[in-house]
């Protein structure tokens, strides 16, 4: 007697995939986010390849691994895909202590972001 499978939450034309701990604020990352919502997921690879944010890198990689899963676990068709959801989120955030002039101290705070891609397959309708 195995634990029963969890229902799944999203509904069968999607797929997502979610990257933590991106040692990032989600203010930025946000920025980058916004590239890529509601277009087409080679349009949005294309963007991400191209733009000069050093974090696009960490999101191209969160978009490839939502584009696997639709392909490998939900047998989606890659070339229908969008980008339905990017959405950010906090997580922890490192404080740390800087040395200041006359015995004085600075908080240094260095945040961490969660970043959740969901892709939907869009069929192409025949006009």
């Amino acid at each position: 007697m195995g634990k029963q499978a969890t229902p799944r939450a999203l509904p069968e034309n999607e797929a997502k995939a979610v990257a933590r701990m991106i040692r990032v604020s989600p203010q930025k990352l946000n920025l980058v986010a916004q590239l890529i919502r509601g277009k087409k997921v080679e349009s949005a690879l294309a963007d991400l390849q191209f733009s000069r944010k050093r974090i696009a890198t960490d999101v191209k990689k969160c978009l490839e691994s939502a584009i696997a899963n639709a392909e490998n676990n939900h047998n989606l068709d890659v070339d229908d895909l969008v980008v339905s959801e990017a959405y950010v989120g906090k997580a922890l955030v490192l404080k740390r202590f800087h040395a200041r002039a006359r015995g004085r101290g600075a908080r240094i705070l260095k945040p961490f972001s969660n970043l959740t891609i969901v892709v939907r397959e869009v069929r192409a309708e025949a006009a």
